[in-house]
């Protein structure tokens, strides 16, 4: 687990990716832009448009994109990260890195809760959500970009912790219902400090996933009113579709769908939101590694399945991994456009799948191959080792 902060770019680092067959922007207002070339200065998008009207010169380093497409960074809303790149509840090396080959370029922690002697007392959870935050941002497995730091907040805490957290720079809260706050009046309180402060929140939603959790029913989700009704899709166990329905229709909140969860839930909340017309507040997550296990692939796994059986155009389903999660949680990627970070996916159809296009394949239920990721304009992989292999590849042509 080799320390990744020498390989950012350089402020004066200028990456060109040129001959881009389409570039879809996470912005689900407008997914697809008219360009075909990207510049980044110093890890951040600095131009988007046409290659002939953009200045080129001085770039120290170009690909060619070979007729791929450009998506922003993918961007897992849910993830349980313990200690750099390991997990012990799958006892394994590497899951983080594994996931870059599935094009994930951020990370969201909802609580470091897998923590062997986790501490429950609340001088204890502070510290140890404090050091999380501490070390992975001073350490981006594989280049990466780890939120973490996300204490379970217990029943003794009181305003002036929160208050202790943000100034520490925690910025997150764990999954409520993870602990020992289980109804709504303490979650609401909790939750209000936490937001006076500056710190987001998530609540487990459904059934328990690990000893200490509990049954949160719809009742509990719209009382704490958290920021994120985290895996509203159950993690492991959804809830019944009537109350799935009523916290869709019961708050304004992000709807969080996760890989681990029930994939029929997930698709009846896609719907729901779709005549809503709510499509924006759809987030997508793992809720890896967990009993399930680590899956490198999970949010494309995600991407393909809500777009080929909840009937959405591909362009849009990318947009709950990438934009629509980069505004609800006011990060810096997760969009292409000027100003925000220069992360990127290069992705084309798969070999031999039946989609006339990368799109197509989607809709189709097709997982993309992928032939390159970028994180801060530094090119952080190549060929996947994990996805289907590609029908075009990207490569490094210069300077």
């Amino acid at each position: 687990m080799a320390h990744e902060e020498a390989r950012d770019g350089g402020a004066n680092d200028k990456l060109v990716i040129r001959n881009i067959g389409l570039i879809l922007s996470g912005d689900i207002a407008n997914p697809i832009l008219d360009a075909d070339t990207i510049v980044a200065v110093g890890g951040r998008i600095a131009a988007i448009g046409r290659e002939k009207d953009l200045d080129l010169s001085g770039a120290t380093r170009v690909i060619d994109a070979s007729g791929t497409a450009v998506t922003p960074g993918l961007i897992d809303s849910h993830v349980h990260p313990v200690a750099g790149d390991w997990t012990p509840r799958q006892n394994q090396l590497g899951w983080i890195e594994s996931n870059l080959h599935g094009g994930v370029t951020t990370m969201i922690s909802a609580g470091e809760v897998h923590t062997p002697g986790r501490p429950r007392d609340v001088t204890g959870l502070k510290a140890m959500a404090i050091y999380a935050q501490r070390t992975f941002s001073a350490f981006r497995p594989s280049g990466v970009k780890v939120h973490a730091g996300a204490p379970v907040i217990e029943p003794d805490m009181v305003e002036d912790d929160f208050k202790e957290l943000a100034a520490a720079g925690v910025k997150l809260l764990g999954e409520v219902g993870l602990g020992g706050v289980k109804d709504g009046p303490t979650a609401r309180r909790m939750v209000g400090w936490a937001r006076k402060y500056g710190i987001q929140s998530t609540i487990h939603t459904g059934g328990p996933s690990i000893p200490g959790s509990g049954l949160i029913d719809k009742d509990v989700v719209l009382e704490a009113d958290t920021d994120v009704v985290g895996h509203i899709n159950g993690g492991h166990t959804a809830l019944p579709l009537d109350q799935i329905r009523c916290i869709c229709e019961g708050c304004g909140r992000g709807l969080e769908l996760v890989h681990n969860g029930n994939e029929r839930a997930a698709l009846y909340t896609l719907r729901t939101a779709r005549e809503m017309n709510q499509l924006e507040r759809v987030i997508l997550g793992t809720d890896a590694p967990a009993g399930s296990g680590v899956q490198p692939l999970g949010i494309l796994r995600m991407v393909s399945m809500l777009s080929s059986l909840g009937d959405v155009p591909a362009e849009i389903a990318l947009c709950f991994a990438t934009g629509n999660t980069a505004r609800m949680r006011s990060l810096d990627c997760g969009l292409i456009e000027v100003g925000r970070a220069a992360d990127f996916v290069l992705m084309d159809k798969a070999q031999h799948s039946a989609g006339k296009d990368l799109l197509d394949s989607i809709q189709l239920g097709d997982l993309p191959g992928i032939g390159m990721t970028v994180i801060d304009g530094v090119v952080r992989t190549q060929r996947s080792r994990n996805t289907p292999p590609a029908t075009k590849m990207p490569v490094i042509v210069g300077p």
